[in-house]
This record gives C-alpha cells, sequence and structure tokens, in this order.
C-alpha cells in the first residue's frame, strides 16, 4: 500500500489527467470548426495522451493495491475567441499539471515511497516535453500565423503528427 497522501493525490492526478484529455477534446473541437485540421489533429493526439497518462496512473495504483475512486469530470470552461487564446491555454495548463505533479513527488519525497518517485520520473520528464511543444506552437503561430500560407504550411506539420502510446512497464 502507498501512503495515504501519495494515494490520495495519485487518485486526484487520475481525474485531472481524464479532465486534460476533455479540455484538449475541446481544443479539437475549436479548430475542426475553424477549418484547421492540423491543429485539431494535434489536439486530438494530445487527448489521447492525457488519457493514457490516466491509465499508467490508474494501473499502477491497482498494482500497489490501492483504493481508486473516481471522480466526475468537469465540463471545460474555456471559452476561445481566437487561435492564440487556445495555444496560450494550453501551454497554461501544462503549467499546471507539471505543478500538480511536482506536488505528488514531493509527497512521495517526504514519505520515503521511492516506488513512485521512480514511477512519476517519467511524467516528470514528459511535462517538461509537453511544456516545450506548447511554448513552441505559440512560437511558431506568433511567426506565421498571421499570413495565410504560413499558417497552413503549419496547419499541415500539425497534421503530420501521429500517436505513440506511452511504453512504460508497470509493476
Amino acid at each position: 500500500m502507498l501512503n495515504k497522501k501519495v494515494s490520495d493525490l495519485l487518485n486526484e492526478q487520475i481525474n485531472k489527467e481524464l479532465y486534460s484529455a476533455y479540455l484538449y477534446l475541446d481544443m479539437n473541437n475549436y479548430f475542426d470548426k475553424r477549418g484547421l485540421n492540423g491543429f485539431a489533429n494535434w489536439y486530438m493526439i494530445q487527448a489521447q495522451e492525457e488519457r493514457d497518462h490516466a491509465m499508467l496512473i490508474y494501473k499502477y495504483m491497482q498494482n500497489n493495491d490501492c483504493p481508486i475512486t473516481l471522480g466526475a469530470i468537469a465540463k471545460p470552461d474555456k471559452k476561445f475567441k481566437k487561435d492564440m487564446d487556445v495555444l496560450k491555454a494550453g501551454l497554461e495548463h501544462e503549467e499546471y499539471v507539471t505543478a500538480s505533479i511536482h506536488t505528488i513527488y514531493e509527497a512521495a519525497y517526504k514519505a520515503k515511497d521511492f516506488r513512485t518517485m521512480q514511477f512519476l520520473d517519467w511524467f516528470v520528464k514528459e511535462q517538461g516535453e509537453e511544456e516545450t511543444n506548447a511554448r513552441d506552437m505559440i512560437t511558431k503561430m506568433e511567426l506565421f500565423g498571421a499570413d495565410a500560407k504560413s499558417l497552413y504550411m503549419l496547419n499541415s506539420e500539425l497534421a503530420a503528427r501521429t500517436y505513440s502510446a506511452p511504453s512504460l512497464v508497470l509493476d
């Protein structure tokens, strides 16, 4: 069994990851309606990743004989007026998730729960990549988004993204 505080935080994180998937589906829908299928694809893949993150934590808890309590997943409440609003909300959300992972890591450290710390190492690295990707999208949109031809090329670049499920071995 894991430390109760660590277990509670992991339970909360499952919900946060599933909310993240909902949020990214909402962002996918925004871009789909705008006719920017590449941006829509990028956010659909983000939604798949977040769902898989939730499932990794879920399975980790099962494998460690921890009670799992699934909570209601909140409806995304962001309203987007322009493309940049979506990108900035994505970065803001990734920073929020990073802080949440760090909170769990800190609790595991205090509890001397080295197994959970090792498990979370992957998430810490993943969040660094997620924040970098979100910042890069903002930079590219700032550079190219105002020009229709450049936006078309950026949209095409994002359309080429494919999904690769995480390959963590959980014990």
